[in-house]
């Protein structure tokens, strides 16, 4: 009974925060990516799970299979989430020459219009709107909280994870992501 009052207390007070006006979110609030980072040893293979694309198309992850991937379990009514998405799209503008893919996976429910809002009111500009609205791929990836990412190898496996918001867009951290990704 505890447990199901805190999920709802939870769950409103996201719905209360995602309907606030949009604020512009302080970088320096975030921490440095080697701080949480975990890296897995040995690497796990990546989960299967269906994503959506804006236009409602279906995806997995298998089909980025040879290219490093971020992958990032998010929400827009996440405070964490709304501080590093900036970031995010920083990192994204840097590693796209690389092929590596930074893949933003939004549990809002509002779908693909929700978030490209967002998008335009934060000015994110590199980062594709991909839905997870069910929960499927953060299931899948044991994710407890939002942000939750998952740094993936060109061979296909989770070789480190973060729980929590970080700066992604520090040269330090770009120089770790090219270095986890190419396997």
């Amino acid at each position: 009974m505890m447990m199901h009052r805190r999920m709802v207390l939870a769950a409103a007070a996201g719905t209360l925060a995602g309907g606030a006006l949009p604020r512009k979110p302080h970088a320096e609030t975030l921490a440095p990516l080697a701080e949480g980072l975990e890296k897995l040893s040995p690497p796990a293979d990546v989960p299967d799970g269906v994503f959506m694309a804006k236009d409602g198309s279906t995806h997995r992850l298998a089909e980025f299979k040879g290219r490093g991937m971020v992958v990032n379990m998010w929400a827009t009514w996440c405070a964490p989430c709304v501080a590093e998405m900036p970031s995010l799209d920083t990192l994204s503008k840097a590693l796209a020459p690389l092929d590596i893919a930074v893949l933003p996976l939004s549990s809002d429910r509002g779908g693909a219009d929700t978030v490209q809002a967002w998008y335009q009111a934060h000015d994110i500009t590199a980062l594709p709107v991909l839905l997870d609205p069910k929960g499927a791929l953060a299931r899948a990836f044991n994710v407890r909280g939002l942000p939750t990412t998952a740094i993936i190898d060109t061979k296909g496996q989770v070789v480190a994870r973060l729980e929590g918001a970080a700066d992604w867009g520090a040269p330090e951290a770009q120089a770790l992501i090219r270095k986890l990704t190419a396997g």
